[in-house]
């Protein structure tokens, strides 16, 4: 059974005004569930902190558009997978510096990675009614899938397509890109950087379309 890589970028309300971003596996280790939520038993402690996640999620995405930063297939092997053309940065380092990138732009992100296209498909789909714009490195699905075209067509959403390579400058096949039909822009061939310019891009985009 395909892997899929799931995480999503929320930010946790604190006492202090504003609120400080996360993931849900750095909140968690913050401190035991009895710390977080002493007053409740073991039963019902993960979901009161899922309930919470996406409660903090609603409020500040209020505040910091929402950009879904999607991951096709084998994008969890980077690092591992063709080093010489991928680069050594691992799918959590790209993680990171969306995350850095998004806190220095005022951004909320969603971050995902999955080897499934029906899931893939799914998640653009989810966008319509709660991002702001997608950022997508389809991988090989660039190449095949008209359904994920289709999709981010549907969403009425800026959309960038970012490559870590240059696919112009590889096997044939890959010149072409369905998703590119969709994208207000691509980027590609300047490895993991590719992530954070389309973020900085993306939200001279947002600012653009709340001026008009």
């Amino acid at each position: 059974m395909a892997k899929k890589r799931q995480i999503q970028r929320v930010f946790v309300l604190t006492s202090h005004s504003g609120c400080w971003p996360h993931t849900p596996r750095q909140m968690a280790g913050t401190g035991s569930p009895e710390q977080v939520f002493p007053e409740f038993s073991a039963a019902y402690q993960s979901l009161l902190l899922d309930a919470a996640w996406h409660r903090a999620t609603a409020r500040c995405t209020m505040e910091r558009p929402l950009i879904a930063v999607l991951n096709g297939p084998n994008l969890n092997m980077l690092g591992q997978r063709q080093p010489e053309i991928y680069g050594s940065a691992t799918l959590d380092d790209v993680e990171q510096i969306c995350i850095q990138a998004a806190d220095k732009l005022d951004l909320a992100i969603d971050f995902r990675q999955t080897n499934i296209e029906g899931e893939l498909i799914s998640w653009v789909q989810d966008c319509r009614k709660r991002a702001r714009g997608i950022i997508i490195n389809p991988a090989g699905y660039s190449h095949t899938s008209v359904a994920l075209l289709d999709a981010l067509l549907a969403t009425d959403l800026p959309v960038i397509e970012v490559h870590i390579s240059n696919i112009h400058r590889r096997e044939p096949f890959r010149h072409m890109s369905y998703v590119s039909r969709a994208a207000v822009g691509v980027i590609c061939g300047l490895g993991v950087t590719g992530y954070s310019l389309a973020l900085q891009a993306m939200t001279d985009l947002i600012l653009h379309e709340d001026d008009q």
